[in-house]
């Protein structure tokens, strides 16, 4: 399945206020969906010692596909394809990568 794929398939699903003209849902699911995910992982060390066991993976992966939900349907409400946005993301982390700037701050290093 390409990112696109999945963009087009998760759209069918989306039930929210205004959906195809509201970013701004889509922002805070995707901000309370990551906070989610630390949470998992915060009480791996909480809870578990550090360590990762099965059943912590297959939860972290279900949260891991809500945030990639509210990924592609932020994109889709921005007019963006998840694939340009994958792509630009490889483009941009490459260059750093190539530059040498992939330690540091700032979005244009």
């Amino acid at each position: 399945m390409t990112f696109d794929e999945y963009q087009k398939l998760a759209q069918t699903t989306a039930r929210y206020p205004d959906a195809g003209r509201n970013f701004v849902y889509p922002t805070l699911g995707l901000a309370g969906e990551a906070g989610e995910v630390a949470d998992k992982i915060k009480k791996i060390f909480r809870d578990k010692g550090g360590l990762l066991d099965e059943e912590t993976r297959t939860t972290l992966k279900k949260e891991l596909g809500d945030v990639l939900w509210y990924v592609a349907q932020l994109s889709t409400e921005l007019g963006l394809s998840l694939d340009d946005v994958a792509a630009g993301n490889i483009e941009k982390l490459k260059s750093r990568k190539d530059r040498g700037t992939l330690h540091g701050d700032g979005d244009d290093r």
